[in-house]
């Protein structure tokens, strides 16, 4: 909190506080008058001269604690009001309306620290709406591609079932069933994947390892994708070790390596590099094809987003929020810089 948030605090603090001080002034005032009243007309005597004054006395203070009482619960409907729109509007969020917003009266919403709060609950329920349709988004997207696959695996396996096919058929369809099943399981994966490093907050399994060598198993893994499309892979880099999760860091290449794939041109070229300082170690991978907008750069990290919004692609949403999830865990960064049609995500890892 800085110096200004401080001083608005503050402000704030002593506005109730002045509040409440006005409450006591005004049972005191009432008290105070009714007893100056009642001894100029006679009814109460100074204290000590009867015991009736005494006793009036009692009734008196007996009587302005009842009527502080009730000048209170009268009264403090005002300071409670700002209290009481916060904790409707935040049942409000949490049963699940995430359109509600938060605004104080005419004079309070004019105070900094009202501002403050209210602008911070307005936004966070922006995120939460945008996070609910990205969700949404998501179970559809992801239950068509899921649904996709099943239906070719199911259909050409129906068609060798029948038989009456020639060897080369047979081949294809098996081909098919095979690459359609590696496809369920890379999206199966992916979203256990990002299940799995969400719920965790400290890195185990740390060992030393060869980055270079586990770069070039990844690009060997994906062999079959980058000669479909005719792309040559660029590896300009030397012998690197690291210490980290070697099973977290392969997920990161792979996913990265199959958004490069996926969105390079045919017949252009993927390039890594791998270069290091005295604390970190850098690893970029570049293609040339699709570019990203400058205001989808941030956005494309969130779980569940899909920048090609018409999803004629494959993907689901999650590699790049697997891949973001799994670097901070290592206390390292992702960035991503895209013009003249060339995209290049960086990785930075701590030695």
């Amino acid at each position: 909190m800085n110096p200004e948030q401080r001083k608005h605090r503050l402000a704030l603090t002593l506005l109730f506080a002045g509040v409440v001080f006005c409450f006591l002034i005004l049972t005191m005032a009432v008290v105070g008058g009714t007893i100056i009243f009642l001894i100029r007309r006679g009814y109460l005597e100074p204290i000590g001269e009867s015991p009736r004054g005494q006793h009036l006395i009692l009734r008196m203070m007996i009587a302005s604690v009842i009527i502080g009482a009730v000048l209170s619960a009268v009264t403090s409907r005002i300071p409670l009001k700002p209290v009481n729109a916060i904790i409707n509007a935040m049942n409000r969020l949490a049963a699940g309306d995430f359109k509600t917003r938060l605004s104080f009266g005419k004079y309070l919403s004019k105070h900094p620290t009202a501002k403050e709060i209210s602008r911070s609950f307005n936004h966070l329920a922006e995120e939460l709406e945008k996070t609910e349709i990205l969700r949404s988004d998501f179970i559809n997207n992801f239950s068509h591609e899921f649904k996709t696959p099943i239906v070719s695996i199911a259909g050409f396996a129906k068609l060798l079932k029948h038989g009456n096919l020639t060897e080369e058929q047979k081949a294809e369809y098996i081909d098919i069933i095979e690459e359609e099943s590696m496809r369920l399981a890379a999206m199966a994966t992916n979203v256990l994947n990002l299940t799995k490093v969400e719920n965790q907050t400290i890195l185990t399994g740390v060992t030393e390892f060869n980055l270079s060598e586990q770069i070039r198993n990844c690009f060997l893994l994906l062999e079959n994708k980058w000669t479909k499309k005719n792309i040559t892979p660029e590896l300009d880099f030397g012998e690197h070790k690291v210490r980290a999760n070697e099973e977290m860091l392969k997920q990161v290449w792979i996913n990265l390596i199959d958004n490069a794939i996926k969105f390079g041109d045919e017949g252009s070229t993927v390039r890594v590099t791998i270069t290091e300082t005295k604390k970190n170690i850098f690893v970029s991978i570049a293609d040339t094809g699709v570019e990203i907008p400058p205001e989808l750069r941030e956005r494309i990290f969130q779980k569940f987003y899909q920048a090609d919004v018409s999803h004629s692609g494959e993907g689901n949403g999650v590699g790049l929020a697997v891949v973001k999830s799994i670097v901070r865990l290592h206390n390292g960064d992702v960035t991503v810089s895209s013009g003249n049609r060339k995209t290049v995500f960086t990785v930075s890892l701590p030695k």
